[in-house]
């Protein structure tokens, strides 16, 4: 090729050929072509091979990929489901729970009014059992003073069949005004 230049050059001649000479070509060709040969059976197919490898891998991770946010887009959706289904029953139990403790409230005031009106009725019952020993006792004292007065006053000793009569007598007097 640099050859027709060359002798260009030397003969002084001013035209410059481009044109490669042929002979020289031949090699280049040849090695072009054995190169390509040997490329294409012992490295284009296992560089394809290769890239169709990883062609296939990133698109089954692409797959894989949209299959789990499609999974993860799923599992959202039941989680918040399952949230607003445990909070209603939440609030459910919370409900229940005010209306128990609402109706044991209203049991324990109720027993308490009827524990209290049960020791006020005790109480009044207590009262009017000391009520009634204390006016007897006092009747008791009352018709003995009464009949040692009246004794002190006829001046004579009565017998004990008249202080009997006279008590009872007494004791029905005072035991009538009582009642008033």
């Amino acid at each position: 090729m640099f050859v027709g230049v060359a002798y260009a050059a030397e003969e002084g001649g001013s035209s410059i050929s481009v044109v490669p000479v042929l002979a020289d070509i031949w090699p280049s060709i040849l090695a072009f072509l054995l190169l390509f040969f040997l490329l294409r059976k012992f490295a284009f197919g296992p560089i394809s091979s290769t890239l169709d490898k990883r062609a296939a891998t990133i698109k089954e991770s692409l797959e894989k990929a949209e299959q789990t946010k499609v999974e993860a887009e799923r599992m959202l959706e039941e989680y918040k489901q399952q949230m607003a289904e445990a909070r209603g029953e939440a609030g459910k139990v919370i409900e229940q729970g005010r209306k128990v403790a609402e109706s044991m409230k209203a049991e324990i005031v109720a027993q308490a009014n009827k524990d209290a009106e049960a020791i006020v009725a005790k109480a009044h019952e207590a009262m009017e059992a000391e009520k009634k020993a204390a006016i007897g006792e006092l009747q008791a004292s009352v018709a003995d003073l009464s009949v040692a007065v009246a004794g002190k006053l006829i001046g004579e000793k009565l017998s004990t069949a008249d202080h009997a009569s006279l008590i009872e007598k007494y004791v029905a007097e005072v035991g009538s005004l009582n009642d008033n």
